[in-house]
């Protein structure tokens, strides 16, 4: 059980590495990302260009404070979300009530999907 969850974590850690150094190379990161849990089921979908277009980045990135609290957003600070959200089901659970609260009560006026086929494509 504990070498299966280290290796869904290792896996987990090369993906989003290369999202960080996308994030790295580009100011703006990439246009469209895929979001995988440590479980790797039911990845999401994610147009980050579109969510950049349309909101700062501090909506919904964040930083670590030393007491291990959610702190301000610093550019260039950007990490992998589940760097610190690794904790079983933590990142969809967090993902979930960050993206889908957002999508229901809007921003700026803009409502968004909330399906769960509108993201986890098939």
């Amino acid at each position: 059980m504990i070498k299966k969850t280290m290796l869904c974590v290792a896996a987990l850690s090369f993906v989003f590495s290369f999202v960080a150094v996308g994030l790295s190379m580009a100011d703006s990161g990439p246009a469209e990302m895929t979001l995988v849990t440590a479980d790797a089921k039911k990845p999401a979908t994610f147009p980050h260009k579109k969510h950049q277009d349309l909101m700062g980045c501090g909506e919904c990135h964040h930083t670590k404070t030393d007491d291990g609290k959610q702190g301000p957003y610093v550019a260039g600070q950007e990490a992998k979300c589940i760097s610190c959200h690794s904790a079983k089901d933590e990142f969809k659970n967090n993902a979930h009530k960050r993206c889908k609260g957002c999508h229901k009560d809007g921003y700026n006026g803009k409502t968004g999907p909330t399906k769960c086929g509108d993201c986890h494509k098939k």
